[in-house]
């Protein structure tokens, strides 16, 4: 019997190519379902629940941005469900890590990572291991080393990193700090995209130059106009030259 998969992504190109590491990760029979906001997702999940005697999905993969709502509130309304849950996005962050896998999180995965990489990842849930991106695995590793600022002990993870800690919770002995001004807020590959992007380079040539896909070019760009709270190329380039990144 097919393996059923999921994949939650609302770029249409992103989703295909996802498609292709999933098929190329795995030997068995892939039946992989596609929907592109939460509500398609919340349905698919409702027609396959409804299959008599149906395994229901085995892999979802779940992008934290969506048209109608969070990735994050999703990964709650999995909990529950006992298919392999994957957190495939271009946040880094620790505000989008630890949630993420506070909330049931399995794996997390940047899609900005080549195809192969991509594909070795996935294929660590055949040996029982938990699909990590390189960069992501050297982020909790350094937050859970000894020594480190955030440290709580030994990495609290079991299979499904239910038990996983974040040193975020509030202790209410905090002190508050000032909001970072809107650039500060960027990524560093953000703050690349944003500079191509003010010196005129077009999505297809900034991709060709951080050798990254250009869809992932436009989702850096996605984010960047929702930090900044802009809605232009141009609007973001003012800002931009204002702060004296280009």
């Amino acid at each position: 019997m097919a393996v059923k998969v999921l994949i939650v992504e609302d770029n249409p190109v992103a989703r295909s190519f996802l498609c292709r590491v999933v098929r190329e990760s795995f030997s068995d029979g892939m039946e992989i379902t596609e929907a592109g906001d939460l509500e398609g997702a919340r349905q698919q999940l409702a027609r396959a629940d409804a299959e008599p005697g149906g395994p229901g999905f085995k892999l979802i993969l779940i992008d934290l941005e969506l048209p109608d709502g969070n990735g994050m509130e999703f990964l709650g309304e999995l909990a529950n469900r006992p298919a392999v849950k994957i957190v495939t996005t271009l946040y880094s962050d620790d505000d989008h890590l630890f949630p993420a896998l506070q909330r049931g999180a399995d794996g997390y995965l940047l899609k900005e990572d080549r195809f192969e990489v991509l594909v070795e990842e996935l294929q660590r849930i055949v040996r029982g291991q938990p699909p990590l991106s390189p960069a992501i695995a050297r982020r909790l590793l350094s937050h859970f080393r000894p020594g480190s600022s955030g440290d709580s002990g030994p990495m609290g993870l079991n299979s499904g990193f239910g038990n996983l800690t974040s040193s975020a919770t509030p202790s209410g002995r905090g002190v508050t700090l000032d909001p970072l001004p809107e650039w500060e807020r960027l990524t560093p590959r953000e703050n690349e995209v944003l500079t191509y992007l003010s010196k005129g380079f077009t999505i297809k040539e900034i991709a060709n130059l951080m050798g990254i896909k250009w869809f992932t070019v436009n989702d850096h760009i996605k984010s960047i106009y929702k930090k900044l709270n802009v809605s232009s190329r141009a609007e973001a380039a003012v800002l931009a030259s204002k702060q004296g990144l280009v």
